[in-house]
This record gives C-alpha cells, sequence and structure tokens, in this order.
C-alpha cells in the first residue's frame, strides 16, 4: 500500500482516505460529526410543509447570501447584524474565500497544529510564512502563555485555531478564549476561529463566537457537524462587513450563491438549531459514556485523553507509538481493521499524528457499538499477531 503522505500539490489526505474507504455496509465510528437527520425527519421538526417548499421560486440569490438565512445565522452568532455573515457552500467555502481575501504572500501567520486541511492549505497556498502552535500549548482550557508570547508577535496578520479541536476533542474554557482573544488583539491580528463542533461539549461551557458585534475576527460554522446536516452544504463565516465584500470578486468568478431551495432550508433548521442540536448532542454523549468504559477496558493497548468537545477523540494505539513503528503504519492497521471488521477509522497521518486515528462517536449508537465491538476483536488479534502488516 502506498502512504498517504500529505504534499502540497496532493488532494488532502483526510479526503483521499474517504474516496477510497468509505461505502454502504460498514461501521464508521471515524467521522467528526453528529447522525445525519432525513429530510423526512428536517421537515418535522422544523415545520417545513409541502406549500413551503412549492413556493420557491428557483431565480438567483446573492452572493452574501439570500436575507432569510442570514438573519437566522445572524440572530444566533452574529448579535443580529446580517451584514456580517456570508453563507457559503459548507464552511470549506467560506474558509477559501476569506483566507483568499485576507492573507498576502510573506504575511506571518500562526496556524495550530493539526487542524482541518483547508485551514493550513490556504495560507501556504498564499505564500505565508507560517508558524505552527502546538497541541501540547493547549492544555487545561488555556494556551499556554508563553507559547503565545513567542508565536503571536507584532505584525503577525493572522491567528488560525479550531475549537473544539478536531480531531483531538480539546478546547478552550471561556477564561481561555477570553486571554486569547486579548492577546491576538494586542498584536494587532485577525483571529480565526473554526467553531464548527462548538455547540456541543463535555468539559466548559459552549464557547460564543468571538467577535459577533466587531474587532478583526473570523468565525466558520457549519450545517455539517453538529446540526446533523451534512449533505446540505451549508456553512457560514462572521466577518467584518469590508473582509465579506473583499471575498465577493472571487465568489462571482466560481459559485455565485447558493440555491434558494437550500437556502430555506437552512434558514429553517437554523430557527430550529436547538431541537436538532440537542438531540444529536444527547445520542453523541451517551455514545461518549459507553467509549469512556471501552477506553478504561483497554487501557493496555490504547492511551487517550478525554475529548472536551465535539464528537471525536485521538486514541493512540500503544503498539503503533513504538520508536521504529513507521508512520504508515496506522494506516496499514486501519485498512486491516476495514478488511477484517468492517470498521472504519481515519488514520492520525491525516492530521499529523501518526500513532493515532480518529474515532467519532456521533453516529448512531447502535452502529458505534458494532464499530467498537469490531475494533475490540481487532485489537486482540493485533496484540497476538504483532504488528500490522
Amino acid at each position: 500500500m502506498s502512504s498517504l503522505r500529505p504534499r502540497h500539490e496532493d488532494p488532502p489526505v483526510l479526503e483521499e482516505w474517504y474516496r477510497r474507504h468509505l461505502a454502504p455496509g460498514i461501521h464508521d465510528i471515524s467521522s467528526s460529526g453528529v447522525h445525519p437527520y432525513s429530510f423526512a425527519e428536517i421537515r418535522e421538526r422544523c415545520g417545513i410543509r409541502a406549500e413551503d417548499l412549492d413556493a420557491i421560486v428557483m431565480d438567483d440569490s446573492v452572493s452574501q447570501g439570500g436575507a432569510g438565512v442570514r438573519q437566522a445565522i445572524a440572530d444566533r452568532y452574529a448579535a443580529g447584524d446580517a451584514d456580517r455573515v456570508l453563507v457559503t457552500h459548507g464552511s470549506s467555502e467560506a474558509i477559501a474565500l476569506t483566507l483568499h481575501a485576507l492573507l498576502r504572500p510573506g504575511d506571518r501567520v500562526v496556524v495550530q497544529e493539526g487542524v482541518y486541511h483547508s485551514l493550513a492549505h490556504y495560507p501556504r497556498a498564499a505564500g505565508c510564512e507560517i508558524a505552527e502552535l502546538p497541541a501540547a500549548a493547549v492544555r487545561e482550557g488555556e494556551i499556554d502563555p508563553g507559547a503565545l508570547e513567542r508565536l503571536v508577535t507584532p505584525g503577525t496578520r493572522a491567528v488560525i485555531v479550531n475549537f473544539p479541536h478536531n480531531p483531538s476533542g480539546a478546547t478552550l474554557s471561556p477564561q481561555g478564549l477570553e486571554k486569547l482573544t486579548e492577546h491576538v488583539e494586542a498584536a494587532g491580528a485577525t483571529l480565526v476561529w473554526d467553531a464548527a463542533t462548538a455547540e456541543i461539549t463535555h468539559r466548559w461551557e459552549a464557547l460564543p463566537t468571538p467577535g459577533p458585534t466587531g474587532g478583526n475576527t473570523v468565525s466558520y460554522g457549519t450545517f455539517s457537524k453538529t446540526f446533523g446536516l451534512p449533505g446540505l452544504r451549508v456553512g457560514w463565516a462572521v466577518a467584518p462587513p469590508e473582509l465579506i465584500r473583499a471575498s465577493f470578486p472571487l465568489r462571482d468568478r466560481t459559485t455565485l450563491f447558493l440555491s434558494p431551495l437550500v437556502e430555506l432550508i437552512a434558514e429553517r433548521a437554523m430557527r430550529h438549531a436547538d431541537r436538532l442540536i440537542g438531540a444529536r448532542a444527547a445520542e453523541a454523549r451517551r455514545n461518549l459514556a459507553r467509549l469512556t468504559d471501552w477506553a478504561a477496558a483497554h487501557a493496555d493497548l490504547v492511551h487517550w485523553t478525554p475529548p472536551e468537545g465535539g464528537v471525536c477523540a485521538l486514541p493512540v494505539f500503544r503498539k503503533l507509538a513504538d520508536a521504529d513503528a513507521p508512520p504508515e503504519a496506522v494506516e496499514r492497521f486501519c485498512l486491516e481493521l476495514l478488511d477484517r471488521h468492517r470498521t472504519l477509522l481515519v488514520p492520525g497521518t491525516a492530521f499529523g499524528a501518526p500513532h493515532g486515528a480518529r474515532l467519532g462517536f456521533g453516529g448512531p449508537e447502535e452502529s458505534f457499538r458494532a464499530g467498537l465491538a469490531g475494533l475490540s476483536a481487532f485489537l486482540r488479534e493485533h496484540a497476538t499477531t504483532g504488528a500490522a502488516r
């Protein structure tokens, strides 16, 4: 098997892994999102009637997003200011548009270790000077002050972070967020905040969107993770209006706008966010309790740090962490697990963590139980036969 070593010109490791290996009939315990809803469930939970759909005129929308869906997002995340909201095809487009408008060659940019691939790609593609914020600098809800002083210096253009972190589940406390925001502001930098799973937490309260009413902050959200609507392909950015306007030249030459049909569903889903997120968060917490017991029962084979937020964790498999184990070993491990037990994990090489794998606990409970059982059986086999071939 050829290794999935990432190169700048290659597809992202994460997306390539799913292209190759995600298929019907497997136990997917790899995802960073919750159990997806059916459209019937969405119509019932969000009060979408057949007449509402029939009334949609299939006309153009506008570059920033239709007024209804922007206002719904703004009321929840931007203190009601719809001028600070950009609605996009998933948060991946929001990342591309805003970072393209924000960054220039030579800019100093601090990027958190192991973030979603797009967040790290665009600064590199723009020719920025990259400084990495180590994963170890985030502990007990705060970023190490020494690391902030060393990395976020005057003249820094942007600080790009993701909390709760995907895939580790590490996050900040409200006090930790306040300290980060103050330091970034003092350095004159823009805080770029990926909050894809912000509303599912396990230790501290859910963090608010930084800078909803002003300031140099760009934050991203999506219906793909905690809302259970990955197939809707709708995300957003909350950002200064001038940065949103600066994204229009690229958007007007690429995707233009969203479908009014999609915008209606997104608007209703946002207005009923608590119903959608609440049910899936409860399911994820039941799965997390099961995962916690499972990790304790397999402590001789697996090391993990319990996630503080989100719906995924990054367990380390002890045999793969041996000094002589090559980074490719975790990829072989995941492939053999899939082949023998129809259970899918994402190797940590997708996140710069070669000794572990992303394990998601946001999916259907029955499938999650079956996936953990398959992983248990494989770990026992692996312990008996040695490292994955």
